[in-house]
């Protein structure tokens, strides 16, 4: 019983339960899984095709994302000869694990808490703006001009969504009074859930996000159609496996994120009392934060059925022609929002 308890206890442990089992690299790694094969399945229901059926039919071709990350990992990795070999390599991999990076300090609960949750807001908001900085590198080190030109478009997004996306964040920080991601939802249970607050933060960050993570219409820097893969063109393997993996963890941590503070948290299940710790501390709220996550990539890959590409030029005049101004707008209206609650 004690070898038990302290196996149980190995597993609790806040920093090796955040980064490898939930919501850490293996709830991720199922999480893509499964939005990869909605995707596939959503996009065939609404547009009248077959998504994946062929493996195990009886079960929707659920086991064919298993099967691709199998073959991914047996194919072989072929470097070309006119790479940058040491930027090529390290760049993918480092901006799969920087991408996961901002979980370290995203609280699921209310009591079994990360590291630190003290500066949570604006810690998880500058590590998510590294990785998009190691997709530039990954496509200037291909020396490929698919891939030179793939990289090109994600710099000109990145001026763009990195920037709406800070500004939405400052201001549910300026609402809340504060830069902890478990003040936030203390606040939000307090009175009313961000969404409701601040309607236009919302759907600015969520339309954001979606340019942020290639989902359509803003799937531009790898549009197959048009550069192959962009960055990733040259990658192959499990290389390339990551590296379409890349968005997907991407997609999940700014969903947790929009979660935290705009759906308040882990409400209302991380409200409920069992008397057991497991279940009031990790499972129950655990699981209300990773389902609305969920639903809201659910909401992002649905796109992919209904909108085609956009053009760069209209992506960004878009970007910097309307949502720019609606990121100021939230900040306006999260000042005129505290100023009420001061009065009344």
């Amino acid at each position: 019983m004690a070898i038990v308890e302290r196996l149980v206890d190995l597993i609790l442990w806040p920093p090796l339960f955040y980064y490898i089992i939930f919501p850490g690299l293996i709830f991720v790694m199922i999480f893509e899984i499964f939005l990869i094969w909605s995707e596939r399945k959503i996009a065939g229901r609404v547009q009248m095709r077959y998504g994946p059926l062929e493996i195990a039919p009886r079960l929707a071709g659920a086991p064919q994302l298993l099967a691709d990350l199998i073959r991914y990992a047996l194919q072989e990795v072929i470097i070309p000869r006119t790479v940058d070999k040491l930027p090529f390599v390290i760049a993918p991999i480092a901006a799969f694990v920087i991408a996961l990076m901002p979980l370290i300090v995203t609280p699921f609960s209310p009591t079994f808490l990360p590291v630190t949750t003290e500066g949570s807001i604006l810690i998880a908001a500058a590590l998510t703006t590294i990785p998009p900085l190691l997709l530039i590198l990954a496509g200037w080190a291909s020396n490929n001009k698919f891939s030179l030109v793939g990289s090109a478009r994600e710099s000109f997004l990145i001026a763009t969504y990195e920037i709406i996306i800070l500004l939405v964040i400052a201001s549910m920080s300026f609402l809340y009074g504060t830069l902890d991601f478990l003040k936030a939802v203390e606040v939000q249970q307090a009175l009313l859930w961000g969404i409701l607050l601040n309607p236009i933060a919302a759907i600015t960050y969520f339309v954001a996000v979606m340019m942020g993570t290639s989902r359509f219409p803003f799937e531009i820097a790898e549009a197959e159609s048009e550069i192959v893969m962009g960055a990733f063109t040259e990658y192959s393997g499990i290389m390339f496996g990551l590296a379409m993996g890349i968005s997907y963890a991407r997609m999940f941590v700014y969903n947790i994120i929009f979660v935290l503070l705009f759906l308040g948290g882990w409400s209302p299940l991380g409200g409920i009392v069992t008397g057991n710790y497991i279940l009031d501390s990790i499972i129950l709220p655990g699981a209300s934060v990773a389902i609305k996550a969920v639903l809201i990539s659910l909401l992002m890959v649905f796109t992919r059925a209904v909108y085609g590409r956009y053009r760069i030029d209209h992506a960004l005049k878009g970007g910097w022609g309307f949502w720019f101004i609606m990121a100021l707008v939230s900040i306006g209206l999260s000042a005129a929002v505290v100023y009420l609650m001061e009065v009344f």
